[in-house]
């Protein structure tokens, strides 16, 4: 069989995403893997390549399938709509975050079938039956229609991730060389681990693996590192540095393979700050970015969203990362309730710390979470297309206008100038001009983005 495999693109509304960065799509190249030997399989990024229907015509899939996060499902399941005019006879599968987390979305006639959690062997049980003309009773982590009834068997949340095969990187060689996150490009994706130890009330992660935290052998990430080309590697978990001890003896493997890359990769705060042997042993073997959700400037709302860790442990993990020479991906979280006082304290603490580089997100009650559960009611919109965390989906309580002003001072004023002129020096100067042009388009897309409420709510 034929199996065409989409990474969809933005919808036209969001800010920021694919604009900003692009990592691989690991989820398709780990889907494809599982059926890859017994049918012809291609992956398609929508992101780099617009032209789908010439692809669809030349290719002729019998199958296709897409990966969605919550932003994606409008655009998404227009695009399956789309694919059944094109050829009704195609069967169409959903995966991805959002189909697990809210299956029912998918509920549509264009969708055959959703695939609930971690998607490789029950897309290959899947095309089997396909192929054999067999009925879906019995499949675990699968949502369909059947006449009127909704078929909902639910899927394993713990997975023995060593089980699964290496994802087939080779269907995405056109589009590597476009990967990447600020300057690290070409940026190769991979993961250690799965799940969360942590339970935020803003995060569904913790769920999907039944509130465990998934791990891969050491022995099999060195192994899977040597066949990654790129310089640049992502780990593209929920959390990477939860399990200290682990997270050592993986870096005494890469020590002693010899393998010479430059990872970026997820850590707490607090894990930094305890285990500060471990971030110089993972600098010693090429650590250059830590993602640290620093979050907030009080520990009263660290304690709001359940984070586990306090404004000590974030300013002592920042401390630690400076003095090793680590850049920090510092992202925080922005309440919509903010008042122009505590906009103005959260610049002062940002500055406070000498960051080089800052990201804020609007406080986004994504489904699946228990923040979603919480506040569900009072949401302003749940149009999917705003679920780009900068749009806020909860009422403000400056006015749209002012507080859209508010956030686009933030962007502005968190960093100090001449940090911000060390952090460009990273860029190759070539690339710098494209990347100030970008970042106009998006802090202007910040300042205005109350107009894309006028009308819409």
């Amino acid at each position: 069989m034929k199996i065409l495999l989409i990474q969809p693109a933005k919808a036209p509304l969001t800010i920021g995403g694919d604009d900003v960065y692009l990592y691989e799509p690991l989820a398709l190249e780990y889907i494809a893997s599982g059926v890859v030997d017994n049918h012809d399989v291609k992956i398609h990024d929508i992101r780099l390549e617009k032209n789908i229907k010439k692809v669809f015509d030349e290719f002729k899939p019998d199958v296709v399938g897409i990966t969605a996060y919550t932003v994606n499902v409008n655009i998404v399941k227009a695009l399956f709509k789309e694919i059944k005019a094109w050829n009704p006879e195609v069967f169409t599968v959903i995966g991805g975050h959002h189909a697990t987390v809210a299956p029912d979305d998918f509920l549509d006639s264009s969708i055959d079938l959703s695939i609930m959690g971690e998607g490789v062997f029950a897309f290959q049980e899947l095309m089997r039956r396909l192929e054999k003309k067999e009925k879906f009773d019995g499949m675990k982590g699968i949502v369909y229609k059947e006449e009127d009834n909704i078929i909902k068997i639910p899927h394993e949340p713990v997975v023995d991730l060593d089980a699964l095969p290496l994802p087939k990187r080779d269907l995405t060689k056109q589009y590597r060389s476009s990967y990447a996150s600020e300057w690290m490009k070409p940026l190769a994706s991979m993961r250690t681990s799965k799940g969360c130890a942590f339970r935020c009330n803003f995060c569904a992660l913790w769920k999907l693996t039944g509130g465990r935290y998934l791990t891969r052998k050491p022995e099999n990430i060195v192994k899977e590192l040597l066949t990654i080309k790129e310089e640049f590697i992502f780990f593209a978990d929920d959390e990477s540095l939860i399990d200290a001890k682990r997270m050592t003896e993986l870096a005494r493997l890469i020590k002693e393979a010899g393998i010479k890359k430059r990872y970026f990769l997820y850590g707490r705060s607090d894990t930094v700050s305890k285990h500060p042997e471990l971030i110089e042993a993972w600098k010693e073997v090429g650590l250059e970015r830590v993602f640290v959700g620093l979050e907030f400037f009080s520990d009263e709302d660290l304690k709001y969203i359940k984070k586990g860790s306090t404004i000590k442990h974030n300013r002592e993990a920042v401390t630690i990362l400076q003095s090793l020479g680590i850049e920090i991906y510092a992202s925080f979280i922005v309440r919509p309730d903010f008042t122009k006082e505590d906009f103005r304290n959260f610049i002062d603490y940002c500055r406070s710390m000498k960051l080089n580089f800052a990201t804020f997100a609007v406080l986004t009650p994504l489904p699946g979470t228990d923040l979603y559960q919480e506040v569900k009611e009072i949401m302003i919109t749940h149009n999917y297309d705003y679920f780009d965390f900068l749009h806020t989906l909860l009422p403000t309580k400056l006015s749209l206008k002012e507080f859209y002003e508010e956030l686009y001072n933030l962007y502005k004023k968190s960093v100090p100038f001449s940090n911000w002129i060390s952090f460009m020096r990273k860029f190759p100067l070539r690339d710098i001009p494209a990347v100030i042009r970008l970042s106009n388009k998006i802090f202007s897309q910040i300042r205005n983005a109350y107009k894309d409420y006028e009308g819409r709510l």
